[in-house]
């Protein structure tokens, strides 16, 4: 049986690895071998830090909370549990941004919901 060498196809596959690791550094760019391995590791964390995204952001949204509610003399679960007794329903993105942007939003809903839990 004849030798096949890859033709077209093989340098197809290769041009696109090598262009997905444009930008790395050394050899990582200029040789498939060390590309193709590399590629398939940044696909990895790509896939991996989707994910933790959504996490790292929740928890920037109730450090920011928190810190706010102190400011109004409420922890940050007891806020979030007198907002729930108050029947308020806020997503934790939006109260960070109302921490961040509009105190005095805040300021009326954490009294809001200091006022439920007593």
């Amino acid at each position: 049986m004849p030798r096949v060498k890859g033709g077209y196809v093989a340098r197809r596959r290769r041009k696109k690895v090598l262009k997905l690791a444009k930008g790395y550094h050394g050899s990582k760019h200029r040789l498939f071998k060390t590309a193709q391995v590399q590629v398939m590791k940044s696909l990895l964390y790509a896939y991996r830090d989707r994910r933790q995204k959504k996490r790292d952001f929740r928890k920037l949204w109730i450090t920011r909370i928190n810190a706010a509610a102190r400011m109004n003399g409420l922890s940050y679960s007891r806020l979030m549990h007198g907002l729930k007794v108050a029947g308020i329903e806020v997503n934790r993105k939006m109260l960070a941004d109302l921490a961040v942007n509009d105190e005095n939003a805040f300021a009326e809903l954490a009294a809001k919901a200091k006022s439920s839990l007593n």
